[in-house]
């Protein structure tokens, strides 16, 4: 595991990996769940991969949640982190597809 001072670094890196992430699991899901009876599965579903995804970017990067956070905070984080990349997500998707 990484020192305290490699926490610093980790932040910049998670959030960018969660952003692509975010931006990439939209299409990925709508592939599969796109269909008259699942598509209004599409965004549940990926801001539930999301958190499970930013949980593990959390865990393997626990500078995310700061310097001398615990397993399970920097798991929180993570988890926090994902939704939100995955809302942005959502959002700019829904703005550049022409409305909400």
């Amino acid at each position: 595991m990484p020192g305290p001072a490699a926490a610093p670094a980790q932040r910049p890196l998670a959030v960018v990996l969660l952003a692509v992430a975010g931006f990439l699991s939209l299409p990925v899901v709508a592939t599969f769940l796109d269909g008259d009876a699942t598509e209004g599965w599409v965004v549940p579903v990926q801001l539930l991969l999301m958190a499970l995804l930013g949980a593990v970017v959390g865990r393997l990067l626990p500078g995310i949640a700061g310097a001398d956070a615990s397993p399970a905070r920097a798991t929180a984080v993570g988890a926090a982190v994902g939704v939100a990349a995955g809302v942005v997500a959502a959002v700019v998707f829904m703005v550049l597809l022409g409305g909400p």
